[in-house]
């Protein structure tokens, strides 16, 4: 196994992990707190890392449905990191105790575009 594809499969499992422990941390404290921002902006990294090594490998972006949902989950982990940062800051009580609300979902959708993934890698 190639080392691109060894430091791919795991910056996705890292991704993975953070992105799952912040989001189910959060919806456990009933609030979001730094550190589940931490895990979010960390897991987004390690998102984006392993997603730009696959492509490598693959031989570019594919606009199929992984491509796509994969793209949207990025898009939305970005936009949902960003937004929590900003409530974190103003100190938004009613934002920080709803944000989970919006957490699972984008989650549901990055593990959508995650499991695709490994489902189009395993069919081969």
């Amino acid at each position: 196994m190639n080392t691109t594809l060894v430091l791919a499969i795991v910056s996705m499992l890292l991704a993975a992990t953070l992105y799952t422990i912040a989001v189910f941390g959060e919806r456990a404290a009933r609030i979001l707190k730094p550190w589940h921002l931490a895990l979010f902006w960390l897991g987004l990294v390690f998102d984006t890392t392993g997603t730009t090594l696959m492509a490598q490998i693959s031989g570019g972006w594919k606009w199929d449905v992984h491509g796509v949902v994969g793209l949207t989950a990025v898009a939305l982990m970005l936009a949902h990191s960003a937004w929590a940062s900003v409530a974190l800051f103003l100190k938004q009580e009613g934002v920080l105790r709803s944000f989970r609300k919006f957490s699972v979902h984008v989650w549901a959708l990055w593990m959508a575009a995650f499991i695709s993934g490994v489902v189009l890698v395993a069919l081969g």
